[in-house]
């Protein structure tokens, strides 16, 4: 596969991947699922689930580090700004920190795979469903795999290929 149909995939995930409600018990509920994946596959991973205002549901596993939860916060920032997964970021650009004039100082951002738009119909993006731990591929992964699962979506039809 190219970049460009990376690219595409990823844009049918964000517009497709879209929840009719969000509240504190469907983050639990995702958040929850990621965690129980985690632990069952033995995967170093955070996983924070927020909308802008306030952090809804947050988790880390054995192997982590104070590290990834600044990841984290650093990839929910780049999905606030530029309304789009953290991970489409990379596929466009690379990962190449930003240049000064954006204004997205690498203190604050980062172009890095794990940061994914939540999504309510009728409402657009309100927060963002953020992993760290793995490669960025993966983790974008792991959160696109969540709410498949939530959705009752076909997991196959959404999953990026092996690099």
């Amino acid at each position: 596969m190219t970049v460009q149909t990376d690219i595409l995939l990823v844009k049918k995930q964000e517009q497709e991947l879209v929840l009719t409600a969000f509240d504190e018990t469907v983050a639990f509920d995702l958040g929850s699922a990621i965690r129980a994946r985690a632990l069952a596959e033995k995967l170093s991973l955070v996983v924070d689930i927020r909308t802008w205002d306030r952090q809804m549901f947050f988790a880390a596993t054995g192997g982590t580090s104070a590290d990834n939860a600044e990841w984290v916060r650093r990839k929910i920032n780049t999905v606030r700004r530029f309304q789009r997964s953290s991970y489409r970021m990379v596929l466009e650009r690379g990962e190449q920190p930003f240049p000064p004039q954006v204004g997205a100082d690498p203190v604050d951002f980062v172009v890095a795979g794990g940061g994914f738009p939540i999504s309510v119909n009728g409402a657009g993006i309100i927060g963002a469903l953020t992993i760290s731990g793995l490669p960025g591929r993966s983790d974008h992964g792991v959160a696109v795999d969540a709410l498949c699962d939530h959705l009752g979506f076909d997991k196959s039809t959404y999953a990026l290929p092996p690099e």
